[in-house]
């Protein structure tokens, strides 16, 4: 149900205009993950020295506190860990959008790094933790400037 484009599975804009763009920090050390998902492609930090993976974006590798950390494309398929379906806004331009879901994903080939995104379809839809999901890029192509969101769908 969702088309493709350039290989990346792409949806219509889930979330309304008006919310905040999201940021790369004063630092700019989320920029490969930003620039990444505007090109349709998840990436995560892999630690040159361990071979660790983590997210979110740390200076220094989590395990072995190496600096030398790069930014690797990976599969965007994973498994649900856990939910939640918040039912009240969290922001002024959701106000009326009703219940949506939250999945924390986990992504097993990958360390089992957790990264946090909206679940795709009815929030009334039967969410199993487990069920095996996909990333979804959503792009925001009218903001300024332009950003891609990363959501999931189940497959």
């Amino acid at each position: 149900p969702y088309p493709r484009i350039g290989g990346r599975v792409v949806s219509a804009t889930y979330l309304p205009d008006g919310l905040p763009r999201p940021g790369t920090g004063p630092d700019g050390l989320a920029e490969p993950y930003w620039q990444g998902t505007r090109e349709g492609k998840l990436r995560i930090q892999k630690c040159k020295g361990c071979g660790s993976w983590q997210w979110g974006p740390e200076w220094i590798c989590h395990r072995c506190h190496s600096f030398d950390l790069d930014w690797v494309e990976i599969q965007g398929k994973g498994r649900i860990y856990s939910y939640e379906k918040p039912h009240h806004p969290v922001h002024p331009a959701l106000n009326g959008r009703g219940a949506y879901i939250v999945v924390l994903v986990e992504l097993p080939e990958y360390g089992n790094v957790r990264m946090v995104g909206n679940l795709l379809g009815d929030a009334a839809q039967e969410v199993r933790i487990g069920a095996a999901v996909e990333a979804v890029f959503e792009p925001h192509d009218a903001a300024d400037p332009p950003y891609t969101l990363v959501q999931w769908r189940t497959v």
